[in-house]
């Protein structure tokens, strides 16, 4: 009797809303009837720093931390933490990508410079990649600060989950006031 579970990371930097993404994430998985666990790693994400969420879920999940080498979807914030998670994938995973950059401490201190054609060597190592305008989407949607829904719906389109599971998660997790941003942001980025 197998009991697939499916892993997920979701890597950025501090302050893109990772851990709200993840949240909705885990939520709706719940809705749907999957146990799922999380864990959530911040290095320094007050400032900038690398942000780490693993997510887990199917019939029965007993440990949060996705095994490295045995992640199924990479969900990437920022291009450069995209890059440095890959390790962590299995052969043939999925990665979804927003096309940002951050440059990190060393790179502003003129230490080293921005690595160049990260999305070329993503896409070689994993041919299931794809590139996401989150920013821009979410611009389009209302608020630049809706790019991790936008990234969100990107992602939910490789998860058998119904439409209005999503929406009912991102209604649970969103305040109010942000709702109907976040749910076109979702939109645009299932639509991809």
């Amino acid at each position: 009797m197998s009991n697939p579970v499916t892993n997920i990371l979701l890597v950025g930097v501090g302050g893109q809303g990772i851990l709200l993404a993840s949240e909705i994430l885990s939520e709706a998985f719940m809705l749907a009837g999957f146990d799922v666990k999380k864990s959530e790693i911040h290095g320094m994400s007050q400032r900038g720093g690398s942000v780490v969420s693993h997510v887990r879920f199917g019939n029965k999940v007993f440990s949060p931390v996705v095994p490295e080498g045995h992640g199924d979807i990479l969900f990437g914030f920022e291009l450069l933490e995209t890059y440095r998670y890959l390790p962590l994938m299995k052969k043939g995973a999925t990665v979804i990508a927003n096309d940002f950059r951050i440059p990190p401490p060393s790179v502003l201190l003129g230490q080293t410079t921005y690595p160049e054609n990260l999305s070329e060597k993503i896409k070689t190592a994993y041919p299931d990649f794809l590139l996401v305008d989150g920013q821009g989407m979410a611009r389009k949607a209302g608020d630049t600060r809706a790019a991790n829904t936008v990234m969100l719906g990107a992602v939910s389109r490789r998860l058998q989950i119904a439409d209005g599971v999503w929406q009912k998660a991102i209604e649970k997790m969103v305040p109010n006031k942000a709702l109907e941003i976040n749910l076109n942001a979702f939109s645009m980025g299932r639509s991809l």
